[in-house]
């Protein structure tokens, strides 16, 4: 079982990448899991056809007590990825990171690897502060290897680099690594050039190189990743060909 975390700053398209990630893997045969860490609760619904899902926060705020089962937290999109969704507080009341560390505890107690049996799990995690249960991916050992989502814009950049430092101070207790850099294209000004230059000064290599797509942008009205909508394109073949990599051993730079 592979785990990897992709973790970015809020609005850098980390979500859209990591769905249509899943969708990959699962184009190439393998079970995965989706596990949207975020409060907003809307990572997997590319993955879904654009419905919502119930999340592990909001069935327990609904219902009181925790489900008896997986099917109660989790829905089947494509490919046959399992997608769920931990879901927030009330806005104003709680903490978002520690919704994360109740729903491990609760997949836990529901032996979801067990009865899932996954070849890859994603974790979709919101990498605005690397902190409490934002952190829990890499600080607890569910996750192997990071990926970090990342523009030319200087706080997604910014943003990159906390999360490169996050990881490096667990990396004594051998937890996770961060295997690369997803470079999410926006167009600005010299963002080749920064990033590259960001990736050189953290020894990190640049495993994918996105641009912008309006493909992208008409699937996702859709409900649907461009592995299901159109995957004959290009950019569809970018996203394969970053699973295939992430396959094997080690990194391959873009």
């Amino acid at each position: 079982m592979q785990k990897i975390a992709i973790y970015g700053k809020g609005g850098i398209g980390k979500s859209t990448l990591t769905s249509h990630l899943a969708a990959a893997f699962a184009r190439l045969g393998k079970r995965v899991i989706q596990i949207g860490c975020d409060p907003k609760a809307d990572s997997t619904s590319n993955l879904l056809g654009g419905q919502p899902l119930t999340s592990v926060m909001g069935y327990l705020r609904e219902h009181d007590e925790p489900p008896q089962d997986l099917a109660a937290i989790s829905r089947t999109g494509f490919g046959g990825v399992l997608c769920i969704e931990t879901g927030g507080p009330t806005p104003g009341l709680g903490c978002a990171g520690r919704g994360i560390i109740a729903t491990f505890d609760l997949l836990e107690d529901l032996s979801l690897f067990e009865t899932f049996a996954p070849d890859i799990v994603l974790y979709d995690v919101l990498g605005d502060v690397v902190c409490g249960g934002f952190a829990a991916p890499i600080r607890e050992g569910y996750a192997e290897d990071v990926l970090i989502v990342t523009s030319g814009e200087k706080m997604a950049l910014y943003a990159a680099g906390n999360i490169a430092d996050a990881v490096e101070n667990f990396r004594d207790r051998g937890y996770a690594r961060v295997r690369g850099i997803l470079f999410n294209r926006r167009n600005v000004p010299d963002e080749e050039e920064k990033v590259r230059a960001f990736a050189a000064a953290r020894s990190l290599p640049i495993l994918a190189d996105f641009p912008r797509s309006d493909a992208i942008n008409r699937a996702e009205e859709e409900g649907r990743t461009v592995i299901e909508a159109a995957p004959h394109l290009p950019i569809s073949e970018k996203f394969l060909a970053l699973a295939r990599s992430l396959l094997t051993s080690e990194p391959q730079e873009s």
